[in-house]
């Protein structure tokens, strides 16, 4: 309890309510008939969570690392599993993201989806409910409740107002995610067992694991979470349900669900698994720059619209896992901040494609050319989102992507070159993809399109305002988040210096002459000080009997 900040806001239970609000809208749309009041419930709902989740920010507090808005409540006696919720400075913002892209997600399908529309608005609040859930859990059974019943809604999205080839799509997705939840939930059990039997996150962080079960743990843990994200070579289940999902679909997807993976490395992998996270990382880096080159090169190669979108999206996020696996300050800002841009971009672009789609019925670029003529407001949001998705500067991604690649360059000049060179094709695809679609020759499907109205300029005038707000001041995105990552750093030194400490020594010999003096053991996080010395309710069950402070006596047999 106390890294938990119990909610004491004029606001009580504020995270339980953001939880629950849209299941209360999905329960008032059975008293509704008419499908316009349906759509006005949804959209209702999701502004009023939308709205009750500002205060998060506003009440947050920059200048320490526990969590905030929290609630504790007993759920399950045996095995003993508790209703615990909380947010800190790398969840934060993905709260606010999802609560700002659902209204939009609403008012984008208003006239796009002509049937079902009741079930339709349904599974997008159910969606909400199971993504501010996962975000907020601070229990590995409420964290995995989320993470699975997030599945249901999505394969709905997918599979029943799809595209064409809907259900070959929304059976791939369903397939590949829970082939890595069930590799999650073996994790989970045996941080149970290995941890102190408890389910809390918080406490499974601070426990300390051998080599070789970090090791397990690191590769189940890194399936589960690179096909969310999704990492090569686990990418390819992506384009297929971006093409085949309506645009509400497609923008929950790049926007919200995609980070799922990130996050769960930000918040599992890195804490508790700290020597395997060394151990591995160069494997990670490896994976992630051949996401970016793999994912611009397939990029320039696609004249589908949605496609092309889709495979950008695996080059961005390969500069996501880039900057989390190079351990350092500026990396796992840049890649936390560079979550949040994506989603804000990406999804623009989603919206971009869907605007589009329901004038000419084509997402070929052929077919969608010159349209700054007869749609100028509709070519200024896209060249508009396509910059900043290339990083110009003044935009959002600019900041994310330049902190990526100076946490690079710390580690490696040789990766962060390499690295740079998706910033170079992501123009190349993005300026030809603009020229095609905003100044190209007017084709016979875009000839009389009409431009954008008020209503579809509203889905897009907030992200664009987002776009040059972080990009010129990003600093208030910056700030929450910087005691929370320096205490993730913390907490790996800590596990990496214990884990040392705990180290079993040699047998007693008799050295024939004096023995050479032991060099330091060098750390994996050299730019942090040592932390402190373990309390006694970290160690394990083993070493209870032992006074506080004889573990640090024990020597060490690594040099």
């Amino acid at each position: 309890m106390t890294d938990i900040i119990l909610n004491t806001t004029p606001l009580p239970h504020l995270l339980t309510l953001l939880i629950l609000l849209p299941l209360a809208g999905v329960a008032m749309m059975a008293f509704v008939k008419e499908e316009t009041a349906v759509k006005h419930v949804a959209f209702w709902t999701a502004a009023l969570e939308f709205i009750l989740s500002l205060p998060l920010y506003l009440w947050f507090d920059p200048a320490t690392h526990r969590m905030q808005f929290g609630e504790v409540v007993q759920w399950i006696s045996i095995p003993p599993v508790r209703y615990a919720v909380g947010i800190d400075g790398i969840s934060l913002w993905l709260v606010l993201l999802t609560t700002l892209l659902m209204p939009i997600c609403v008012v984008c399908s208003w006239t796009a989806i002509t049937s079902r529309v009741r079930e339709f608005m349904i599974t997008l609040l159910v969606m909400e409910t199971t993504l501010v859930g996962v975000f907020c859990s601070l229990n590995f059974v409420l964290f995995y409740v989320f993470w699975e019943a997030m599945l249901i809604p999505m394969y709905l999205l997918i599979g029943v107002w799809g595209g064409p080839h809907r259900i070959y799509a929304a059976i791939k997705f369903f397939l590949y995610t829970l082939a890595g939840s069930l590799l999650l939930l073996v994790s989970i059990i045996v941080l149970y067992f290995q941890g102190g039997h408890t389910f809390d996150i918080l406490v499974l962080s601070r426990a300390h694991y051998g080599e070789t079960l970090q090791a397990w743990l690191f590769w189940a843990f890194f399936i589960a979470f690179a096909v969310k994200v999704p990492m090569f070579p686990f990418h390819t289940w992506l384009p297929d349900a971006h093409v085949e999902a309506p645009t509400a679909g497609s923008v929950i997807l790049a926007s919200i669900l995609l980070k799922m993976g990130a996050y769960g490395f930000l918040r599992f992998s890195l804490p508790m698994l700290p020597d395997a996270v060394g151990r591995f990382k160069p494997v990670i880096l490896a994976l992630s720059v051949i996401a970016i080159l793999y994912g611009a090169y397939m990029a320039l190669a696609q004249s589908d619209f949605k496609k092309l979108i889709a495979y950008s999206s695996v080059s961005h996020m390969g500069f996501v896992t880039l900057g989390i696996f190079v351990l350092n300050t500026q990396g796992v800002e840049g890649a936390l901040l560079q979550m949040l841009n994506h989603g804000i971009t990406t999804g623009g672009l989603f919206l971009c494609v869907g605007l589009i789609y329901e004038r000419t019925h084509s997402r070929i670029l052929a077919d969608n050319g010159g349209l700054s003529k007869p749609m100028p407001r509709y070519a200024t949001c896209l060249v508009i989102l396509a910059l900043s998705s290339l990083g110009l500067p003044g935009t959002n991604s600019f900041i994310g992507e330049f902190l990526v690649l100076v946490g690079s360059f710390l580690y490696s000049k040789a990766i962060a070159v390499v690295a740079a060179l998706g910033v170079i094709l992501a123009a190349v695809y993005l300026l030809w993809m603009v020229q095609r679609v905003a100044f190209g020759a007017t084709t016979e499907k875009t000839a009389r399109v009409t431009d954008l109205n008020w209503c579809e300029m509203s889905t897009l005038a907030p992200l664009i305002v987002l776009v040059f707000w972080i990009g010129v001041f990003p600093n208030p995105f910056l700030k929450p988040m910087h005691a929370s990552i320096a205490h993730v750093f913390t907490t790996m030194a800590r596990g990496e210096q214990a884990h040392s400490t705990l180290d079993l020594p040699r047998p007693p010999q008799t050295p024939s002459h004096p023995p050479a003096p032991t060099p330091p053991r060098r750390s994996l996080f050299p730019a942090h000080p040592p932390a402190p010395s373990l309390p006694r309710q970290a160690l394990g069950p083993l070493d209870a009997s032992l006074p506080v402070g004889a573990l640090n006596t024990v020597p060490s047999v690594l040099p």
